[in-house]
C-alpha cells in the first residue's frame, strides 16, 4: 500500500507491527480444520482443479452435489474461494506426502488442511489489516484511530470467528474493502488506475458468491454519495458518472463472463445458476417442498430473526454495530462527508442483504456462528465505530463514552468466546434445548463448565452426534490446533508438546507486537498533534494529507 509522497514517512511505520499482529492473530486462533463442511467441499474443488480428483465423492450424493455435464457430480458453490485456497492446497498436498507424515496421513486434522487453513487465513488477515488501515486513513482518520479501527475489525467483530472457521466471509470482506478503498481514491483524486483496481476486486467477488452484486451496487452508491456530499453536482457529476461506468462495467462484465464460463463447464448452460439447479434437485427429492423453495420462509421471520433472534441477532454477535448506530445518532453532524457516505452506503447494503435472505429457508446460514450471510456486511458497517468514538471522544457525553467502552468490552468477550469451541457445539445442544436459545450465553456457560471440569452439568457431552464420533471429539476440547491434536490422540506426544509450545510462543509474540504497536501509535499521536498545530498556526489546512490505499 504505497503512500502519498508528500506524507511524512512516520505515517507508515505502524503498518509493520499491524501486519505482524494480524498474522499472529490468525496463527493463534487456528484449529487446523477448515471449520465447516462447506469449506471442506470448496477445498475439495480446489484439489480437483489440479489433480483430476472428483470435486464431489460419489458417496456424498444426494446429500451433497449436483449432477452436471456427463453426469459428473459438481459442487453448488462458486469457484472464488477454491481459487484462493488452490496454492495452499498444492503446497499442503506435497507436504503431506513427506515421509515424516507417513504414519499420520489422512487423520484429522489432516496435514493438507492444516497448511490450507493457516496459509489462507494468515494471508487474508494481513491483507485485510493493510487495506482496512489504508481505507480508514482515506476517510480522514488519524494513524492511531485507523490502527484501532483495524484491530477492532480483526478482534472485536465476527471477523475473528471466520478467521478460525474459514467460510467465504473474510475473503468477501477483504475484496469489498479493496473495492470501497480504491473507488473512494478515484472519487477523491480521479485516478483511473485506482478505480480499475477497486472494480477488479469487486468483480472477483462475483466468482465467490453471486449475491455480492449487492456489494457492487453499494460501492457505486458510496461513490455517488461521496461526490455529492463533496459538492459535485450537475454536469460535473454526470461526467464523473460516465467515466465511472465506462471503467467499472467492462470489468464487472469480464468477471461475470468468467462465472458463466465456469457454470457452462459444470452444467452446460450459461443462463442458469448453481443455486437454481440445486433448488430443483431438492424439490424433486422432496415433493412436499413448496414451489418457491428455498425462498419459501415468511419474510418477517427472516428479517426480524436477523435483527432480534437470540440464536442469530446481528446486534448480539456484533455489538460494535450498536456502537456505530449510537455514534451516528448522537454525532452525525460531526461526520466528514466521506464517512457519511460510507455509513449510508453500508447501512443500505445491510438492509439489502437482510431483505434478500429473509425468505431463505435458513435465513442465517444455519450451521454458523451468528448470521453468516449478513455478518460480513455488519463488519463493514461497524468498521468506523471505534475510530469515530476515539475521534469524537471529547465531544461525546460521559454516558455515550461509557456505553461505547461497554460495547467494546462486550465485543471482546463475544468474539473471544466464539473461537473457544467448534461452532457446531451449540447447534447440537439446541436440538435438545429447543428454540429460542440465547447462544452467546450458552457458549459462556459451556466455557465455564469445560474450564471447571463440569461439562455434564450443562449437557455438553450429551449433545446428539448423529453417529459421527469425530464431532464428539471436536466439541470436547478447546478449538485450537495443539489442543485438538492432543484430543484426537493420533499425533506423537512430542508433536503435541511442540505444537503447544509454538502456540504459547505465538500468544506471547502477539502480546509483544500489540505492546510495540501501542508505543508506536502513542509516539505518532504526539508527532501528528505537533504537525497539526504547526499547520493550524501557519494556516496550511485542516488535515494531514492521507496515504493512498
Amino acid at each position: 500500500m504505497p503512500g502519498n509522497s508528500r506524507s511524512p514517512r512516520w505515517l507508515f511505520r505502524p503498518l509493520v507491527p499491524l501486519a505482524l499482529a494480524a498474522a499472529l492473530i490468525a496463527v493463534v486462533v487456528q484449529s487446523g480444520e477448515l471449520g465447516s463442511s462447506d469449506t471442506q467441499h470448496r477445498e475439495n474443488a480446489a484439489h480437483a482443479l489440479w489433480t483430476g480428483d472428483p470435486p464431489v465423492l460419489p458417496g456424498e450424493y444426494p446429500e451433497f452435489g449436483i449432477p452436471g455435464r456427463n453426469g459428473k457430480l459438481q459442487t453448488w458453490y462458486g469457484i472464488g474461494q477454491s481459487l484462493l485456497m488452490l496454492p495452499f492446497d498444492v503446497a499442503g498436498t506435497y507436504i503431506e506426502r513427506l515421509p515424516v507424515f507417513a504414519n499420520y496421513n489422512s487423520n484429522d486434522p489432516s496435514v493438507r488442511n492444516i497448511v490450507v487453513s493457516y496459509g489462507t487465513n494468515i494471508l487474508l488477515n494481513v491483507l485485510t489489516a493493510l487495506v482496512s488501515f489504508g481505507f480508514l486513513r482515506r476517510l480522514r482518520f488519524s494513524v492511531g484511530q485507523s490502527a484501532a479501527g483495524t484491530l477492532a475489525l480483526l478482534l472485536l467483530t465476527t471477523h475473528l470467528h471466520y478467521t478460525q472457521n474459514m467460510m467465504e466471509n473474510n475473503y468477501i470482506c477483504m475484496l469489498t474493502l479493496v473495492g470501497f478503498c480504491w473507488q473512494l481514491e478515484w472519487a477523491q483524486t480521479g485516478s483511473r488506475r485506482a478505480l480499475l483496481i477497486g472494480a477488479a476486486a469487486l468483480g472477483l467477488n462475483l466468482l465467490t458468491r453471486l449475491t455480492t452484486g449487492m456489494d457492487l451496487l453499494a460501492c457505486a452508491l458510496f461513490v455517488d454519495l461521496a461526490l455529492r456530499l463533496a459538492g459535485i453536482r450537475g454536469a460535473a457529476l454526470l461526467a464523473r458518472a460516465k467515466t465511472y461506468a465506462a471503467i467499472v462495467l467492462p470489468v464487472y462484465a469480464f468477471f461475470m463472463m468468467l462465472d458463466r464460463l465456469y457454470q457452462f463447464y459444470r452444467f452446460g448452460s450459461f443462463f442458469n445458476t448453481y443455486a437454481g439447479i440445486a433448488a430443483r434437485q431438492w424439490r424433486a427429492q422432496n415433493p412436499q417442498f413448496p414451489p418457491n423453495f428455498p425462498f419459501s420462509a415468511p419474510f418477517h421471520a427472516g428479517f426480524l430473526g436477523a435483527l432480534f433472534a437470540p440464536e442469530k441477532s446481528i446486534f448480539l454477535f456484533d455489538p460494535l454495530l450498536i456502537l456505530m448506530l449510537l455514534v451516528a445518532i448522537v454525532a452525525w453532524r460531526r461526520f466528514t462527508p466521506s464517512v457519511k457516505a460510507y455509513v449510508l452506503a453500508t447501512m443500505a447494503m445491510l438492509f439489502a442483504y437482510i431483505s434478500f435472505y429473509a425468505r431463505y429457508f435458513t435465513f442465517a446460514g444455519d450451521s454458523a456462528w451468528g448470521d453468516r450471510y449478513v455478518s460480513t456486511t455488519v463488519q463493514l458497517a461497524a468498521l468506523p465505530a471505534v475510530p469515530l468514538l476515539l475521534q469524537l471522544w471529547r465531544e461525546l457525553g460521559r454516558s455515550v463514552r461509557a456505553l461505547g467502552a461497554a460495547l467494546i468490552c462486550a465485543g471482546a468477550v463475544v468474539q473471544a468466546a466464539s473461537v473457544a469451541f467448534w461452532l457446531s457445539l451449540e447447534l447440537y445442544q439446541e436440538e435438545t434445548l429447543g428454540h429460542p436459545t440465547f447462544v452467546i450465553w450458552l457458549r459462556l456457560k459451556n466455557i465455564a463448565a469445560f474450564a471447571l471440569g463440569r461439562m455434564d452439568a450443562w449437557g455438553l457431552t450429551n449433545a446428539p452426534m448423529h453417529g459421527d464420533p469425530w464431532d464428539y471429539v471436536h466439541i470436547t476440547c478447546w478449538n485450537f490446533l495443539p489442543f485438538l491434536l492432543r484430543r484426537v490422540n493420533e499425533a506423537p506426544a512430542w508433536v503435541c508438546d511442540f505444537t503447544l509450545a509454538l502456540w504459547w510462543a505465538s500468544d506471547a509474540a502477539l502480546a509483544l507486537v500489540l505492546w510495540k504497536l501501542w508505543r508506536v501509535l502513542a509516539f505518532h499521536a504526539h508527532e501528528e498533534a505537533g504537525v497539526l498545530k504547526e499547520r493550524d498556526s501557519a494556516g496550511l489546512g485542516e488535515t494531514l494529507s492521507t496515504p493512498q490505499c
